[in-house]
C-alpha cells in the first residue's frame, strides 16, 4: 500500500515528451548535518526505526551541478564525475538511485544527464557526505523538473519533496534541505514530524543554540571498517535495540525541550549519551565491532576536563566513525579554538581539523 505523499508525487508526475523537452542546467550546494539524536537502524524503504534531530552545517557542504538535454532513446543515460574525475562507483550509485525514482520523474528517461560533484571538505573526515552530496543531487533534480514543466512549488512544498527523495538515496540526507536543524521520524514532541521526509527545526531553537558551532577533528582518516549500511542491518538482531528506540523517542522530548529554552547543561548531557549509545551499539552488535580509536578516547577525556575546568558548556559528539565534532556556543569559540591548538591538535591526523557551524542549508549555484 502506497503512503500518501507516495501517491502525491506518483499523480503529480511530469512525463515530459521527449519532442516538448528542452536543454537546461541546474546548480545546488547543499550542506552535511551533525545528528544529536541519532538515526540507527532502519525498515521498509529507507524509513527510521527512531525519530532523529540534527544541526545543518554550514561550511561542509557539496556542490553540484547538473545538465541535461533530450535525446531519443529511453533509458537513464548518466556521465558523472567527482572533483573533476570520473567515479565509477558512485556513478553507479546514482544510477540506481535514479532508476528507482524513474516512476516520479518519467522524463528522466528522456534526457542525457551529465553531473558533476565536488566537497568542501575531504573525504573520511568524519562529515556526513552521503547526506550532502544526495541531498544537493536530489534539489537539482527538482529544479530540472521544474524547469522542464513550468510548475513551481512553492519553497515549503519544495523542501519536503526534496527531503522526502533525498531520503530514498539516503537516510540522513532527508535532513541536510532546511536550515540550521531539522527533525526526521515521527515524534509525539515535534508537530508534523515524518517517517517518509524531515522537518524543520530552527523555529524552536533559542538564539544561543541557533548560534552553535561545530569543530570538527580528524583522529583517523581511514577507510571505516564497517560501513553504515552494514551497521544499520545489524541493529535488527541487536539485544538493546528496542530500548534503543525507546531511549530515542525520550531523549528528542528533553531535547526539543532544552533546544527552545537553552537549557545547555541539558543539551551537553543528551549530546554525549547520545554519541556513546551509538557506539555502545556498536560494540553490542552481532558480530560486535568497534570504529573509535585510541584517539577518540583521548579528545572526550580532555574535552570533559576542559568543560569542568573553564564552566564552558562545549560538549562532543560522534558520528558513525571515530572522528570528535565538538559543539559549544558561538559565544565560546576564542576559548575553544585555544584548547584545540594547545591540547587537542596533537590528537588529530596531522593535525587536521575542520571549523564549521549551523547554518542556513541549501542554495543555488551557478550551473
Amino acid at each position: 500500500m502506497k503512503s500518501t505523499s507516495e501517491q502525491e508525487y506518483l499523480d503529480s508526475a511530469f512525463s515530459g515528451r521527449p519532442d516538448i523537452l528542452a536543454e537546461g542546467a541546474a546548480g545546488w550546494q547543499s550542506p552535511s548535518n551533525i545528528a544529536i539524536v541519532k538515526y540507527w537502524g532502519k525498515y521498509g524503504n529507507q524509513l527510521p526505526m527512531n525519530p532523529s534531530l540534527s544541526f545543518t552545517l554550514s561550511a561542509a557542504r557539496t556542490e553540484t551541478t547538473l545538465t541535461f538535454r533530450p535525446k531519443e532513446s529511453k533509458g537513464i543515460s548518466l556521465q558523472f564525475s567527482f572533483e573533476g574525475k570520473p567515479n565509477p562507483p558512485f556513478a553507479d550509485k546514482i544510477h540506481k538511485f535514479l532508476t528507482g525514482i524513474e516512476p516520479f520523474f518519467p522524463f528522466l528517461a528522456s534526457v542525457d544527464l551529465n553531473i558533476s560533484s565536488h566537497n568542501t571538505f575531504p573525504h573520511s573526515s568524519g562529515i556526513a557526505s552521503s547526506a550532502s552530496s544526495m541531498s544537493a543531487l536530489v534539489l537539482c533534480l527538482l529544479d530540472m523538473e521544474q524547469q522542464l514543466s513550468g510548475q513551481v512549488l512553492y519553497e515549503s512544498d519544495f523542501l519536503r519533496k526534496a527531503s522526502y527523495f533525498s531520503r530514498l538515496a539516503s537516510g540522513s540526507a532527508s535532513r541536510s534541505v532546511f536550515p540550521y536543524a531539522s527533525v526526521w521520524g515521527k515524534s509525539e514532541a515535534v508537530t508534523g514530524s515524518s517517517q517518509e521526509f524531515a522537518v524543520p527545526a530552527e523555529g524552536i531553537l533559542h538564539h544561543e543554540v541557533r548560534d552553535m558551532r561545530d569543530s570538527i577533528l580528524i583522529v583517523h582518516s581511514g577507510t571505516k571498517s564497517v560501513s553504515s549500511r552494514a551497521g544499520h542491518a545489524l541493529m535488527e538482531n541487536n539485544p538493546f535495540a528496542a530500548t534503543r528506540y525507546a531511549l530515542a523517542h525520550q531523549n528528542l522530548g528533553q531535547l526539543t525541550k532544552a533546544l527552545s529554552e537553552g537549557d545547555l547543561d541539558a543539551f551537553v548531557r543528551i549530546t554525549e549519551e547520545e554519541a556513546l549509545q551509538l557506539h555502545a551499539l556498536m560494540m553490542t552488535s552481532r558480530p560486535s565491532y568497534l570504529l573509535i580509536e585510541p584517539q577518540t578516547v583521548a579528545v572526550i577525556q580532555a574535552v570533559r576536563r576542559f568543560r569542568k575546568e573553564q564552566h564552558i558548556p562545549i560538549c562532543f559528539t560522534l558520528d558513525a566513525g571515530p572522528n570528535v565534532h565538538l559543539l559549544y556556543p558561538g559565544r565560546y569559540a576564542d576559548e575553544v579554538h585555544a584548547f584545540i591548538r594547545e591540547e587537542l591538535l596533537q590528537f588529530c591526523t596531522d593535525g587536521r581539523w575542520i571549523d564549521d557551524r549551523a547554518g542556513p542549508g541549501p542554495g543555488r549555484i551557478a550551473p
